[in-house]
């Protein structure tokens, strides 16, 4: 592995610095999606319409701040929103407007933080097929200037010079390869995560909206 890097040229010291970082960011990802699987959040979400049910707004609260995760957050920020308006509005439409903004603005950081570093992948799979057909011209053009400087055609000077210089090409492709089909796995899982959180405000909502709407006071 060595000698092809020093074959490759200094172009190889940029790969090899694109590799570093796109396996640093698929061990960092990979372990936070592991992490997020370990969580049940349809159970949590089962736990906390549960307490909203018996009123139990602070025991749903610390249900979520207990609990890892984007999802728990973002209902966590609609909970606290609904502890800190329910005792000045009756208005359903109003409560659960402020919830509903409380807890998508809320979904953006939790997103930030799911998709961190994916411009880093993103960067590694469209940057290291440049380095490695620049390595090629370079190599090229070194070769041929060897070339004539021989004086003359030489098949195995002109073989060697070119192998030398696909090295780069072929590291490059490899190294895109690598970053591509985790970044388009782990932009799948973040979309999926998207949708379970977009599912949650929803059915965190509908619920509050029932439970006010079937308060005696507005019977």
């Amino acid at each position: 592995m060595l000698e092809y890097i020093i074959q490759g040229g200094y172009m190889m010291f940029f790969l090899v610095g694109c590799s570093i970082a796109g396996l640093a960011v698929i061990i960092d990802r990979a372990a936070a999606f592991i992490e997020h699987r370990r969580t049940d959040s349809r159970s949590l979400r089962s736990k906390v319409l549960a307490c909203l049910k018996r009123d139990a707004v602070e025991e749903a609260a610390l249900l979520c701040a207990d609990t890892p995760g984007p999802v728990a957050a973002v209902l966590l920020s609609g909970l606290q929103s609904y502890a800190k308006h329910k005792a000045f509005s009756t208005r359903t439409e109003s409560i659960t407007t402020i919830m509903k903004e409380a807890m998508e603005d809320y979904s953006q950081h939790a997103m930030n933080a799911v998709e961190k570093r994916f411009n880093v992948l993103s960067t590694v799979a469209n940057a290291a097929p440049l380095f490695g057909m620049a390595g090629t011209v370079l190599g090229m053009i070194t070769a041929f200037d060897v070339m004539a400087g021989a004086g003359g055609i030489d098949a195995g000077l002109v073989a060697g010079g070119i192998s030398e210089a696909l090295i780069t090409t072929a590291a490059g492709l490899l190294i895109a390869l690598f970053a591509v089909i985790p970044f388009n796995m782990f932009t799948n899982m973040a979309d999926a995560i998207n949708l379970e959180i977009n599912e949650s405000i929803s059915e965190m909502l509908d619920f509050v909206a029932t439970q006010m709407e079937h308060r005696p006071g507005n019977a």
